[in-house]
C-alpha cells in the first residue's frame, strides 16, 4: 500500500524489515559490536549506561527537522524520515560508536514522529540487533493490503501474536496520512467485479473521490487523506469517520462492518484518550515481535544499508 506518512502497512514493514531500510551511508568506524546478551529481554533502559543520551540525541534530530519543514505532519513523517534517520544514526555514532543498532534508532524515531503529530508518547524498549538478511518476497505476506478482508487481517495479526483489539487499535494509525488512488479505485467504479461502487461508501465522499480519481488516466500522482476529518492530527478521527462510512480504504471500512471489530472501533471513536493509550500499548507489544539478539541472528551496523 503506497501511502504518505504512517500507515498500518508501514508499521508492519517497520517492525519486520527495519534492518534493511535503504539510507545514505554514515562514516565507518573500526569499533567492534558489543558482546551479545542473548538471554536479556528488551528494556527501556537498555542503553542507560553505555549511551544514556541516546533518546535525547535522536529526539534533537526529529524535533528540529519537524520544525524546519513547513508542510503537514503526515507528509513530513514520510518525506524526510530516511534523511532524519541517517542524521540521527550519524549523531549517535559520534557519541556512542558501534553500540546502538539501526533498529533501535528507528524505533525511537518512529515514536517521536508519532508524538510530534499529536499521538501518544510511549516508552520504547531497546536492545534489538539488526537482522542479517531480508528478501523482497517476504514483504507481501507480512503486511496488510488496502483491500484485505477482516478475516485476512485477523489471521495476519494473530500470526504475529496480536489480538483482534490490537488489530483495530493499530489500524487507527490511519488517522494521519494519505493514499494513492490505485489503492481504492476499485471501490469507486467496480467493487468486487460488480461494475458498481462499494455500497458502504458515503455518496458525497464517492462523488468527491471520483472527481480526484478518474477511472483511467490522470490520477497516478494524486493522494487523498485516509482520515477526511483531521488528516494532520493523530487523534481518533479515523474511527469517527468509519462510523459515517467515510473510510477511504476497503480494509478500513470493513472494520466497521464486521461484528468482531465494530464494537472496538465504536469504543475507540467514543474515547480518544483510551485510543491513544491503547495505541501506545500496542506499539510497545509490536516492538517485541521478531526481535534479533546476538551474533548468531543479528548484528549492530554502523552503516544501516550494509550487512557486516
Amino acid at each position: 500500500m503506497h501511502v504518505i506518512s504512517l500507515s498500518l502497512s508501514s508499521i508492519f514493514f517497520f517492525l519486520f524489515l527495519t534492518s534493511t531500510i535503504l539510507i545514505s551511508p554514515v562514516q565507518p568506524t573500526t569499533s567492534k559490536p558489543p558482546a551479545p546478551r542473548p538471554h536479556r529481554e528488551l528494556s527501556a533502559d537498555y542503553y542507560s549506561k553505555k549511551c544514556p543520551q541516546l533518546e535525547t540525541l535522536v529526539g534533537s534530530v526529529t524535533s528540529q527537522r519537524f520544525k524546519e519543514v513547513p508542510i503537514s505532519a503526515p507528509a513530513t513523517i514520510r518525506l524526510f524520515f530516511h534523511d532524519c534517520f541517517v542524521e540521527a544514526k550519524a549523531l549517535v555514532e559520534s557519541h556512542c560508536p558501534s553500540l546502538v543498532s539501526c533498529s533501535d534508532i528507528l524505533a525511537i524515531a518512529a515514536r517521536d514522529f508519532i508524538h510530534l503529530a499529536g499521538g501518544p508518547y510511549y516508552q520504547v524498549k531497546k536492545g534489538r540487533w539488526d537482522g542479517k538478511r531480508s528478501t523482497a518476497k517476504n514483504v507481501p505476506p507480512n503486511i496488510p493490503r488496502s483491500n484485505s478482508t477482516v478475516d485476512q487481517l485477523i489471521k495476519l495479526f494473530a500470526s504475529k501474536g496480536l489480538t483482534v483489539e490490537e488489530l483495530v487499535v493499530l489500524s487507527g494509525s490511519h488517522t494521519i496520512g494519505f493514499a494513492h488512488c490505485k489503492n481504492f479505485l476499485g471501490r469507486l467504479y467496480d467493487y468486487k467485479g460488480t461494475k458498481r461502487p462499494d455500497p458502504s461508501l458515503d455518496q458525497r465522499l464517492l462523488k468527491e473521490l471520483r472527481m480526484s480519481c478518474p477511472f483511467s488516466g490522470g490520477s497516478s500522482g494524486v493522494v487523498l487523506p485516509l482520515d477526511a476529518t483531521t488528516p494532520f492530527v493523530f487523534d481518533n478521527g479515523y474511527f469517527t469517520g468509519l462510523g459515517t462510512n467515510m473510510g477511504l480504504l476497503g480494509s478500513d471500512q470493513a472494520l466497521f462492518l464486521d461484528p468482531r471489530t465494530k464494537p472496538i472501533a465504536l469504543e475507540m471513536a467514543r474515547d480518544k484518550q483510551k485510543f491513544l493509550k491503547a495505541f501506545g500499548d500496542a506499539m510497545d507489544k509490536m516492538g517485541s515481535i521478531g526481535v534479533k539478539r546476538g551474533k548468531r541472528h543479528g548484528e549492530i551496523r554502523t552503516d544501516c544499508r550494509v550487512f557486516l
